[in-house]
């Protein structure tokens, strides 16, 4: 019996069990199981599996790296083209972009990197069409914009999430707060810090056994469903922040346009007319949550054209240092930094001091 038939079988299965106390612990398993078939689809056992498709892995530049996700035609090309000026082809019919195309803006004195993915179909999950390879690609990303087109936008995003979820990618969320911790003897050792209305020490015992994990610490710290645990577990998810964007809003009307504007996490615009870009750059910028850093030579102004651009939750003077060079942290004696981040200005700081955006930096060297 093929993978997909299993999945198949046992999706049939969870949607005719009633969800209920009494069932909990069953699905919790079925979920289990489901969760290692995907993953033996995403990873075939067995050596190194078949050759990957040409073309996909892109080099990774810049500071960040955005992926287009969506269906074939829904202006993904067109937008990556305006926004980046790189020609990908743009035609009239389905599956024009074959392999990934890649592009790159300067925003705010950060490089982010474009990727226009071919259009995903619906399983591609299963390893229909390129989608498999588009979705290793996605899981690269800082951030994901789902192309939407506006005239039929909410079964396609559903779609869609479905596809990246199958593959391991969370969407906007947070990794659950699960403590998970193996060990070599002593059984499974279940404690709740909060009230649960899904998980109990059954099901987390059934859902491990199903993993051949029969000694573990597990801490939830959170109301936690199967799901969760089943994340943790499995340990090879990505979060991902993600933007819906909802192209060709030049075919609908303004009245349609301010119910669209109150969707959270979305962005209307039209790729073909330019409308609404900046609107769009701003939320980008927002979600990759980038610091800029300033460098100032010692007798100099501050170069303010071109920042070092760190993430948001590595922005101490030593990833600073290792930024721009690996070995520049053994040399350095301590740093002088103006900004947001210091009490006066300057202030001398050692490795550990965090950085804040636009602060201004003079390394001084042993």
């Amino acid at each position: 019996m093929s993978i997909l038939a299993k999945i198949a079988e046992i999706e049939n299965e969870m949607a005719r069990t009633q969800r209920n106390k009494a069932t909990a612990h069953h699905l919790g398993l079925l979920k289990a199981r489901l969760a290692k078939l995907r993953r033996e689809l995403i990873t075939p056992k067995g050596g190194s599996g078949g050759a990957t498709g040409e073309g996909f892995d892109v080099a990774k530049t810049g500071d960040a790296r955005i992926g287009f996700v969506g269906f074939p035609s829904v202006g993904k090309s067109t937008l990556l083209s305006n926004l980046a000026g790189v020609y990908s082809e743009v035609a009239a019919y389905e599956f024009t972009t074959l392999t990934t195309v890649p592009g790159v803006i300067r925003y705010k004195g950060a490089k982010i990197q474009l990727l226009d993915l071919p259009g995903i179909i619906e399983g591609a999950k299963d390893g229909k069409g390129r989608g498999r390879q588009v979705i290793a690609v996605a899981r690269t990303c800082n951030l994901i914009l789902i192309v939407l087109d506006v005239l039929k936008p909410l079964g396609h995003k559903k779609l869609i999430e479905h596809e990246l979820e199958g593959f391991g990618i969370r969407l906007n969320k947070q990794p659950p707060n699960i403590g998970f911790k193996k060990k070599d003897k002593g059984g499974i050792n279940f404690t709740a810090t909060c009230a649960q209305s899904e998980l109990d020490a059954e099901t987390v015992k059934s859902i491990l056994a199903e993993y051949k994990i029969h000694n573990a610490d597990i801490t939830l710290r959170s109301d936690s469903t199967a799901d969760d645990l089943i994340d943790v577990v499995e340990g090879n998810r990505v979060y991902i922040p993600c933007i819906y964007v909802l192209n060709k809003i030049d075919q609908i009307s303004i009245e349609e346009l301010d119910i669209i504007y109150k969707v959270p996490h979305c962005v209307p615009i039209s790729a073909h007319h330019r409308w609404n870009f900046d609107d769009l750059l701003e939320k980008m910028w927002d979600y990759l949550k980038l610091v800029r850093i300033y460098t100032k030579p010692k007798g100099q102004l501050p170069d303010y054209t071109s920042p070092v651009v760190l993430p948001d939750e590595r922005t101490a003077v030593e990833d600073f240092c290792l930024k721009i060079h690996k070995n520049l942290i053994k040399e350095l004696k301590y740093a002088l930094v103006w900004g947001s981040s210091v009490k006066h200005n300057p202030q001398k700081v050692g490795k550990d001091h965090v950085l804040e955006d636009e602060d201004v930096i003079q390394l001084v060297k042993k």
